[in-house]
Formats: C-alpha cells, structure tokens, sequence
C-alpha cells in the first residue's frame, strides 16, 4: 500500500475498532488530528486514540525510566477525514487544476 487518503495534520474520525463506542462531549464519534502517516504500512498515528503504554529505559546516567503513555498505530482503513468546511466525514475526491492535485469534499463540494 503505497498511497493513503490521508494526510499528517487532518482530522479524522474513527470508523471501526475499540473507539467506534466512545463519543465526545457533543455525542459526536471519536475524532482527532492525525500525527504520523506511514504509508508503507498502510497505518496513521491519531492523537489521543490507540493510547499504548510503553517501559522505557534510563538511556543516560541521571534520566529517570519508567511507563510511558504514547499513540498506537491504526490501519488508515479504519478513518476517515473529517472535510474542515463543511465539518463531516467524507471520502475525498480529487480534482486536478493548473497541474496540482487538490481534494473536493463530496457532500459540500468545497476544495480542502
């Protein structure tokens, strides 16, 4: 899997998997802004979900080691991207201008 539909910095919303249940405050899905995106593995790193604790060793003389809490990597299958104008999940669709590739929302129709 080469290409992702996407990117570091978007907001996502989670479609299936352990958070499909948990809500926020306004009874909306779980969502949140996409950290990492590895698209070799085909996975996203979503702040605040897929919380993994991690032991960590002292590296130096004097750091303290102990469990960290940090983001999980989830299957980009399982998000998707949350259009910033319109504020629902869609699917994005692509349209090419000029010669550069730009994403059009396909429930408001506006370029993100």
């Amino acid at each position: 899997m080469n290409k992702l539909h996407v990117k570091t910095g978007d907001t996502v919303v989670i479609l299936s998997g352990k958070y499909v249940d948990k809500f926020d405050k306004d009874g909306k899905r779980k969502t949140g802004k996409v950290l990492e995106v590895s698209p070799k593995e085909g996975k996203v790193i979503v702040e605040g979900i897929n919380m993994v604790t991690k032991h960590v060793k002292p590296t130096r003389a004097g750091q303290a080691g102990g469990i960290i809490k940090a983001e999980g990597a989830m299957y980009a299958s399982k998000v998707m991207v949350v259009c910033p104008k319109c504020d629902k999940p869609t699917r994005p669709s692509y349209k090419i201008e000029d010669g550069k590739k730009t994403r059009v929302c396909k429930k408001c129709g506006k370029q993100y």
